[in-house]
Parts: C-alpha cells; sequence; structure tokens
C-alpha cells in the first residue's frame, strides 16, 4: 500500500510548483488511486467525492443547456433525481429501455448494467452505434465482470462507495474515461467546483482494490446459490438476478410483508448501500415510492457463509398468511 499523504498544500521548488501544490488540483493518494482503477477498468481514472458528484461533474462537463440525456429505465433512481434538479439549468432527460436501441435525437445514452435494483443489462451493441455519446454505470458489475470501453462506451461511472471501497467506510465516485482530453476536462471542471476526493477515501480505495477480484467473486458465488433457492421459495412472487455479482432483489406480497422481513433479519443488516462485505437488505419503496413494487427488496450480498445468509432470510421469510396476500 502507499503511504497515506494527507497534506493541503507542498513547497514549490526553485519559485515553481511541482506535480503536487494544492491538495484541491491533486495529490498523491488521489492520483495513485486514479492509475490503479484506470487500469483496472481500460481507461483515464478520475475520483470525485460520491458517486454523485461524478454524475453531476460528468454530465455539467460534456453536456450545455438545451441537450438530452436518454437515462435507462429503471436505474438507480439517484441519478435521475440528479438530472431533474440539474432541468432548472436547462437540461433534459427522458427514460428508455435499455435492453432494446437508444431514442433518437438525444445527446447522451446513459446506461446502467445492471440497473439498480430492476437488474436489467443494457444492449452495449446498440448503444455503442448510437450517434450520441456512451455511459455505462458498472458499479454492481464492477470491472471484474464488464469493462464497458471494451463495447464501445465513452465512460464508466462508479459509486467507488460500493464494491470498488468494498468495506462501508468510504464514500467516493468515479469516472474513468475512453479519451485522455475528457479527464482532462473533468479534472478542470472537478478543481473549480471543488467536487474533490480527500486523501483518506481514496486511501481506503487503495486498500479494497486489492482485494476486490477474490470479493466480487465470492459474493457472485454465494449470490448464484441464494438466487437458486429465493426463486424456489413461496414466499417470493418475483426473483431478479443477472446471473453474477452479489446484487438480488425480489419482491414479496406487499410493503408489510417486506417490512416483516426486514425487522426479522438477525445476520444481515437492514440498511441501505450496497456491495461491501457484510450483507444488507432493504425495501426500496422507502426510497423510491411507486417506482417500484411495494414488495421490492434489495439484497446485497456479503462475504458470510452462504448457509448462515440462507438461514437468515429463510427466517425471516415465514410471512404470516395475513401478509402473503395484502
Amino acid at each position: 500500500m502507499p503511504s497515506l499523504d494527507r497534506s493541503t498544500i507542498w513547497p514549490y521548488r526553485d519559485g515553481e510548483p511541482g506535480e503536487f501544490y494544492y491538495q484541491r488540483y491533486a495529490h498523491p493518494t488521489g492520483v495513485e488511486a486514479e492509475r490503479r482503477l484506470g487500469e483496472l477498468d481500460g481507461g483515464h481514472a478520475v475520483l470525485f467525492s460520491s458517486g454523485t458528484g461524478a454524475v453531476t461533474a460528468l454530465v455539467l462537463a460534456v453536456l450545455a443547456p438545451g441537450q438530452t440525456i436518454a437515462l435507462a429505465e429503471g436505474a438507480y433512481f439517484g441519478t435521475g433525481v440528479a438530472f431533474s434538479e440539474l432541468a432548472r439549468w436547462g437540461l433534459r432527460h427522458l427514460e428508455f429501455d435499455q435492453t432494446s436501441r437508444p431514442p433518437d435525437g438525444v445527446d447522451l445514452v446513459w446506461l446502467e448494467a445492471p440497473s439498480n435494483p430492476f437488474l436489467t443489462m443494457p444492449d452495449l451493441e446498440a448503444a455503442a452505434a448510437h450517434p450520441a455519446r456512451v455511459v455505462v454505470d458498472a458499479t454492481a458489475s464492477t470491472p471484474v465482470n464488464l469493462r464497458p470501453l471494451e463495447h464501445g462506451a465513452d465512460f464508466v461511472l462508479h459509486s467507488a462507495t460500493k464494491y470498488l471501497a468494498g468495506h462501508d467506510d468510504a464514500v467516493l465516485g468515479a469516472v474513468i474515461c475512453k479519451r485522455e482530453e475528457d479527464a482532462a476536462r473533468l479534472k478542470e471542471l472537478r478543481t473549480r467546483t471543488g467536487i474533490v476526493a480527500a486523501p483518506d477515501p481514496c486511501f481506503l480505495l487503495l486498500r479494497g482494490l486489492k482485494t476486490l477480484e477474490v470479493r466480487v467473486r465470492r459474493q457472485t458465488e454465494s449470490a448464484r446459490e441464494l438466487a437458486q433457492r429465493l426463486e424456489q421459495h413461496p414466499a417470493i412472487l418475483k426473483l431478479r438476478y443477472p446471473g453474477f455479482g452479489g446484487l438480488i432483489s425480489f419482491d414479496v406480497a406487499g410493503a408489510e410483508a417486506a417490512r416483516h422481513v426486514e425487522t426479522s433479519l438477525r445476520l444481515i443488516a437492514n440498511a441501505t448501500s450496497l456491495g461491501g462485505v457484510d450483507s444488507v437488505l432493504e425495501s426500496r419503496s422507502r426510497w423510491e415510492g411507486d417506482r417500484v413494487p411495494p414488495g421490492l427488496l434489495r439484497l446485497s450480498v456479503g462475504l458470510e457463509p452462504v448457509d448462515d445468509l440462507w438461514d437468515d432470510l429463510a427466517r425471516a421469510l415465514e410471512i404470516p398468511g395475513s401478509l402473503l396476500h395484502a
């Protein structure tokens, strides 16, 4: 591991600034984290203070007022919320079925692989053939399972808070650019707006990247097994799993049944977020309202023994009959 450098300033040499001079522009820990993440995704990485910060910086850097984003239907709801906030500055967005061709007349195509929490996968070939530039939010797939730049994308976005850092103790966002000039523009905007990633979370990201592959492969193995068992459970109305990664979503009979599952867990934490070493589950209607079914539960599978996780889920899914038909 490289050392953690928390300096905010570095002295000039012979009256001239060196590679590092003020933390808002760059710092050694962040530069090293960007280098390693760029290698993993096959591009030029730029880190931001959060995933939403990365989303905001990217659209501000590449779009202008009056332009339109085609956003994958069912993608992380916070992305659409951020775009709606930017509508006051003339940025438009519309949703489309990412399993088919993006609509004509848009300026940026925004995919999610897989979408969160519906776990659909985009048609990357159709998107790459579109004249607009393409962003793939690959937070849930990680570079272990998908490198979108190799499939024609122009940008990859990660909420690095999730699988990349991996321990629920660092908030970060990342954009990985196919072209170096796009990365330079993002760094320029990051400096001017102050959406910077501090040294401490960058250091924790470097720690997380060292174990990323082994963690994701273990989470995938456990999630596959749990998805098979959940699919056969009588309390599950619908199961969603893309076949890889540690994220599963499933529907129970309704909001009260979902609350019963949440509050009956003992090992799996009833908490938000995803991608950490500890398993978490929550009802997404709490945050997303009627955008999702009231009984939809999202499960992020951690590193606990799979049989222990199943015992916890199976016990929580013993839903009283009065709630099964809500």
